[in-house]
């Protein structure tokens, strides 16, 4: 059983990486579904061979959504809070088959100004592939109740 932190055990530079994520093209497909986005540069091979990429890809939300998906599934989990948003940049295709795992780390914390028995922590975080590349990087703010508070 893994220990969810609060704000006040958030550990500035305390880094995580998560476990692996293979980008399938079912996968990819059920996202399209979810989204309502069917663009072919996702969906449709033939399509995709006559783009810059050469072949399919994943949509960059969905890279984003698997990242936050592995960031709650790692060893460094927070209890639940409020995502206050992301900063993301989309860096480099993610292609199906690739297999993608997240690093993140505490970046920076402080207390909440509005909300009193809370705190914000911000969580640079990098999504790579299997061959080492960033494909996806940004940080997430997100505002943690403070163990005192419970």
């Amino acid at each position: 059983m893994i220990d969810e932190k609060y704000w006040d055990d958030a550990v500035v530079g305390e880094s995580c990486v998560s476990a692996e994520y293979e980008v399938t093209a079912a996968r990819v497909m059920a996202y399209a579904d979810l989204s309502g986005d069917h663009t072919p540069i996702h969906t449709d091979e033939d399509y995709a061979k006559t783009t810059p990429f050469g072949t399919r890809v994943a949509h960059g939300l969905f890279g984003l959504s698997i990242a936050d998906g592995l960031k709650t599934q790692s060893d460094m989990r927070f209890v639940p809070g409020m995502s206050l948003g992301w900063e993301w940049r989309f860096v480099a295709p993610i292609v199906l088959g690739d297999k993608v795992h997240v690093f993140f780390s505490v970046g920076s914390k402080r207390e909440s100004q509005s909300k009193p028995g809370w705190g914000i922590v911000i969580l640079p975080s990098e999504l790579i592939n299997q061959r080492g590349e960033v494909v996806q990087r940004g940080e997430h703010r997100l505002m943690l109740p403070k163990r005192s508070a419970e």
